[in-house]
């Protein structure tokens, strides 16, 4: 883990720093606040870096949202701007459109959206809002990634959703050390040390991904780890979601 968070922390908020002065010295970070730990973590940081005034939070329920009230909580203890966009209605209309469009059966076989698709295009659609949020302010933004370096190592985000963004200031973090900055910044402890999950499943995202991430942590720093079929799960999970992080393979015509 990390030896100096805090050494860590201030690198990061000069991260920010550095990286609007470059690519938008006026523009806000607009930061999907889902009432989990990265998010919040993702906001405190991005107001530590620019001030509150340019730190936008978008809370994004599909429908109804379990934990709703924890993302309100981020907004308001951390007083920056914030709206509420509730993606239920464009969800349905969307797979409504895409389950009657003409011949969708044909080619499927199937009269539903599969169980990956349900899953996958709710963080698109919030993508897709993060976007259209910042373009609609006065002076820009720039959209942050929350993602995580251990989510992104076994590929639990969603291509062109929730893995996408302009700037990534957790991607190189295990989960473990990213508890270690959260721990220094004027954000409630509970939601640091929440357990992580997707809102849908009822589960954990240990649950879900068959080992924890103290685990995952201490195999992706040190190469090292006990359970030869846990590492083999890691292994195949980082091996097959590569494509989630490389950039798009083009064709070189002058080979």
């Amino acid at each position: 883990m990390l030896e100096n968070p805090q050494a860590i922390k201030d690198a990061l908020i000069q991260w920010i720093r550095d990286y609007f002065s470059q690519n938008g010295p006026t523009c806000s970070a607009v930061v999907g606040i889902s009432g989990g730990k990265d998010s919040t973590i993702v906001a405190a940081l991005c107001k530590e870096a620019l001030g509150a005034d340019r730190v936008v939070g978008v809370l994004m329920p599909n429908g109804v949202q379990s934990d709703i009230d924890d993302a309100k909580a981020v907004v308001e203890h951390l007083g920056i701007p914030h709206i509420t966009v509730n993606i239920g209605a464009a969800y349905e209309a969307l797979t409504q459109a895409i389950v009657q469009g003409e011949g969708y059966d044909v080619v499927t076989g199937r009269n539903d959206l599969s169980r990956d698709a349900a899953i996958n295009t709710p963080p698109r659609l919030r993508m897709a809002t993060l976007y259209a949020v910042g373009q609609n302010l006065p002076n820009g933004a720039r959209v942050a990634n929350t993602c995580n370096g251990s989510e992104d190592y076994v590929g639990y985000s969603t291509k062109f959703g929730d893995s996408a963004g302009d700037f990534s200031p957790l991607a190189r973090l295990v989960v473990e050390e990213v508890r270690q900055i959260g721990k220094l910044l004027d954000i409630p402890a509970y939601l640091v040390d929440k357990v992580p999950s997707d809102g849908l499943s009822g589960q954990s995202d240990e649950d879900k991904l068959g080992f924890t991430y103290a685990m995952l942590d201490h195999y992706i720093r040190t190469g090292e780890i006990e359970d030869l079929a846990t590492k083999e799960r890691i292994d195949r999970l980082n091996r097959i979601n590569k494509h989630k992080l490389e950039m798009m393979p083009s064709f070189n015509p002058n080979i």
